[in-house]
């Protein structure tokens, strides 16, 4: 056979694995609202730059009938590409073949791209969209899915890793996507859950829809699970896009820089916070008068919204952003914002992203639900990761700091590098009414008008402890700044702190309170 005859036979073979489960399994995907596996990847990739490997993978199951079907690509796409010009690995299901369920070798191809992204050190993106395990392969499947977790594992804090539920993720599947370092979800498509509506219905005898047992939404505002939600995919796709601009491809490198850019006019930072401490406001207005055009790309938007994380630019170069939220529960810490703050944290210290911190709140949040939730636990990942991080940290107190929370949030004590306070910063062992209570019980009960005598006590306190000057004067504040000095000290501390080198005691690693 010549060569021009091979040829001719490679391009008719390709073609007919680049059709995946066929023409009917693909129109049975678009019906559902759903892209195929090849659209997905393109449609993420720069044009032109995907390059696929592993194309005629086939399975090696033979029980069931097995060995005489023929799943083209073994149900899985794998390659490499770029997003902005920056190189990742990828793989998509599809859901076309056999449901897009996992088998052995489905898991070797994953496997094999995964190692490809740590010896490059490059980000991994993975789609998911499969029934599941393959049952046909019995334990293989779970093995497979072993290998997988572990890989997750070894490349964690060395590159990122980025997930997409385009589709069910269910049983041990979902936790590849949990050991990941961001979960991207969409409306009405995404549904992730370890035991179906059908099992529980079974053992509970509960009726229960999938959506409203993993959807989207479910893991975008109640269990923390995913990190960003989209109406629809080519929304997340741009998700996708917006997050790798920000991060760097590896634990050695730095995020890349852009030009800077001045924030918005429109967000006065003078205007923004309300001289009332008892006032709220939207933090996230104040982070975007100090960023780079105001662009402030914001990470679990929809859970525990009483702190804001997220990611901009300071004068070109990334920042990770933590911020009390006053909107919501005051900007009291609690189990959720302590677990969803300390991860973000961790992420940015793996991957030498410096950290901001914006402080305004009046503590944890009390309460036996969040005693027994756990909030000393799960509070303590909050300091524990605030300690461990060696990134340039730089932290300003708004308004109140108080108690347990001023320590937490990135204070002094925990080694930030720079800590500013407004001039409305209040930094105390607690609120002035509740101290004021306890320190003056017995003068304001014994006082012929209490009320009175009790909002004397409250002044006193509040103009004895309860601003900024008493923490500067020893040094637990650096400086005591005007708002609108904050932008131009972030560039700075920023900028100075690039070479920053931290000594650390030698350990194989830490055991944070998990």
């Amino acid at each position: 056979m010549s060569l021009r005859s091979k040829t001719l036979e490679l391009i008719r073979k390709r073609e007919q694995y680049l059709q995946g489960g066929g023409e009917k399994a693909i129109e049975k995907q678009l019906s559902m609202g759903k892209l195929t596996a090849r659209e997905r990847i393109l449609a993420i990739l720069d044009k032109d730059s995907f390059q696929e490997y592993d194309l005629f993978v086939e399975h090696e199951a033979r029980d069931f009938d097995m060995s005489s079907k023929v799943l083209y690509g073994d149900g899985v796409i794998t390659g490499t590409g770029t997003i902005f010009g920056s190189p990742v690995c990828i793989f998509a299901q599809d859901f076309t073949v056999a449901g897009g369920s996992l088998g052995l070798m489905h898991a070797r191809k994953i496997t094999k791209i995964m190692d490809h992204a740590l010896k490059l050190r490059i980000p991994l993106i993975g789609i998911n969209d499969s029934g599941g395990a393959r049952i046909q392969e019995g334990v293989n499947s779970l093995a497979g899915y072993g290998e997988i977790f572990f890989r997750n594992t070894l490349a964690s804090g060395v590159i990122p890793q980025i997930s997409v539920i385009l589709g069910p993720c269910a049983g041990g599947a979902v936790y590849s996507p949990a050991l990941t370092d961001f979960v991207f979800v969409v409306n009405n498509i995404s549904k992730l859950f370890i035991t179906g509506p059908e099992v529980i219905k079974t053992v509970l005898g509960e009726e229960i829809s999938m959506e409203d047992l993993g959807g989207a939404r479910v893991h975008a505002e109640i269990t923390g699970n995913a990190h960003f939600f989209a109406t629809s995919e080519y929304e997340c796709f741009e998700q996708i896009k917006k997050l790798i601009t920000f991060i760097p491809w590896n634990n050695t490198r730095r995020a890349l820089p852009f030009k800077p850019k001045e924030p918005k006019k429109e967000y006065n930072i003078e205007k923004i916070v309300p001289g009332d401490p008892k006032m709220p406001y939207d933090v996230r207005d104040v982070i975007r008068a100090v960023v780079d055009d105001s662009d402030f790309f914001e990470v679990q938007e929809f859970w525990a919204q009483n702190i804001v994380i997220g990611f901009a630019r300071i004068n070109g170069e990334t920042v990770g952003l933590v911020a009390n939220q006053p909107l919501y529960l005051a900007g009291v810490l609690d189990v959720d914002s302590s677990d969803k703050a300390a991860r973000f944290i961790r992420f940015c210290d793996a991957f030498n992203i410096p950290i901001v911190t914006f402080v305004d709140l009046p503590g944890y949040l009390p309460g036996i639900d969040q005693e027994h939730a756990g909030v000393i636990r799960h509070g303590a990942k909050l300091l524990y990761a605030y300690s461990e991080a060696t990134v340039p940290k730089i932290t300003v107190i708004l308004r109140k700091a108080y108690g347990g929370g001023y320590i937490a949030m990135g204070s002094r004590h925990l080694r930030a590098d720079f800590v500013f306070a407004w001039p409305s910063a209040e930094i105390a062992v607690m609120g002035p009414e509740g101290a004021a209570n306890i320190i003056f019980r017995k003068e304001i009960m014994e006082a012929p008008d209490p009320e009175a005598m009790r909002k004397q006590k409250v002044k006193e306190y509040k103009e004895k402890f309860a601003n900024p000057y008493v923490a500067a004067a020893k040094g637990y504040v650096d400086a005591v700044i005007e708002p609108k000095e904050t932008r131009k000290l972030l560039v700075h501390s920023i900028e100075i702190s690039k070479e920053k080198v931290n000594t650390t005691p030698y350990k194989k690693h830490g055991i944070p309170p998990f």
